[in-house]
């Protein structure tokens, strides 16, 4: 899928006593990072809960909420286009993309869309267009959590500078899957920052 470095660690049971015992992890050298192998790079997250997102430049944050008032996404818009990143629990041994993937063009050919699979760095991806906007999906498989980026452009042009903006975004993103048991497809609860949830809250109590 990408290159993978390794970092060696020593483990002793018994401080003192043990034999220290050696441990190869295999780190990806680029994202979507597991938490358990986040990388200590200094970069600026938003937290999600789920996911941890390096905010580009000129972005604005975009919440949407379903009925209940629960965060259904979080959407990042640039000057070229919106940006999406969503993470869902997968299976410990299968891949989730490809079944989610072939889904999806059945559904973008239903609602009219013109379908492009492509051949990109984590696998295959999909483009789809019709009058009004450029899409791209680009799904990751990780462990027991799938992770989903999209990128709509109104032009063509810009939808090729969002489809780079989304690979960059996907590079530096973490995802936090928890210990907790979840059905498959299931999305990871997003979670927003104290500050904005309070801001949304203000709107809300306004409007």
């Amino acid at each position: 899928m990408f290159g993978k470095r390794r970092k060696r660690g020593r483990h002793s049971a018994n401080r003192g006593t043990a034999p220290e015992v050696e441990v190869d992890l295999e780190i990806p050298e680029v994202g979507p990072y597991d938490s358990a192998h986040a990388p200590e790079d200094g970069l600026n997250r938003l937290d999600l809960g789920s996911v941890l997102v390096p905010v580009p430049d000129g972005a604005q944050l975009q919440v949407e909420m379903d009925q209940a008032g629960a965060v259904r996404a979080v959407h990042l818009l640039t000057p070229v286009g919106q940006l999406t990143i969503s993470a869902f629990a997968a299976p410990k041994t299968d891949k989730l993309w490809p079944e989610i993937g072939a889904e999806l063009i059945t559904q973008l050919k239903g609602d009219g869309f013109r379908i492009n699979r492509e051949n990109g760095q984590w696998g295959e991806e999909i483009t789809a267009r019709n009058n009004e906007v450029y899409l791209r999906f680009v799904g990751v498989d990780g462990p027991r959590w799938m992770l989903r980026g999209v990128a709509a452009a109104p032009s063509e042009q810009q939808a090729e500078q969002a489809g780079y903006a989304l690979y960059e975004l996907i590079k530096h993103t973490v995802v936090v899957r928890g210990e907790q048991p979840m059905p498959v497809r299931t999305p990871l609860p997003i979670e927003l920052p104290e500050a904005i949830a309070r801001h949304i809250a203000a709107q809300q109590q306004q409007g």
